[in-house]
């Protein structure tokens, strides 16, 4: 094992339910050891197709519980994007702790060809991550820095 690696990632324990009909999508699941996302499934009961330039909401047929301090992002599949040039729309969504409805993705298909997506497709990934809250205050004057307000390349291409 390499110096500072450690043999386990933490883990926290989520509550998951699923809705009426979706008892056979799978549920999210990490699809290697040291993934940070885990696939969400499209719970569809007929094929849905995604025209160029359309979005279109997809229902993942779960309600999960965070703890509290916590979020679950919902962010896309890098191959499908690669592939089809499907991607969300809000990305990443935000699922926050006192959430419990159904998590639905909002899937745009950006690429040339319509996109065709069935009933437990793999379309979007759940990350669940630690949230920290600030207290925001005005202040007169900001402090100074090098950057300053330099943005959107100001350091070149």
């Amino acid at each position: 094992m390499k110096e500072g690696a450690s043999s386990s990632l933490d883990e926290i324990q989520v509550a998951v339910t699923r809705v009426e009909g979706a008892e056979d999508i799978p549920l999210p699941k990490y699809m290697t050891h040291q993934a940070a996302g885990m696939d969400l499934a499209a719970n569809i009961f007929e094929e849905v197709y995604i025209e160029p330039g359309e979005y279109k909401i997809i229902p993942c047929g779960i309600k999960i519980e965070l703890p509290p301090g916590y979020e679950a992002q919902v962010r896309p599949r890098s191959g499908l994007a690669a592939k089809y040039g499907v991607t969300l729309l809000n990305s990443p969504g935000t699922i926050d702790s006192d959430y419990r409805g159904e998590i639905k993705v909002i899937l745009i298909n950006l690429g040339k060809q319509r996109f065709s997506l069935k009933r437990g497709d793999r379309i979007a990934q759940l990350v669940i991550s630690g949230v920290v809250r600030a207290h925001l205050y005005e202040k007169d004057k900001l402090d100074e820095t090098q950057r300053g307000d330099g943005g959107f390349g100001h350091t070149g291409v």
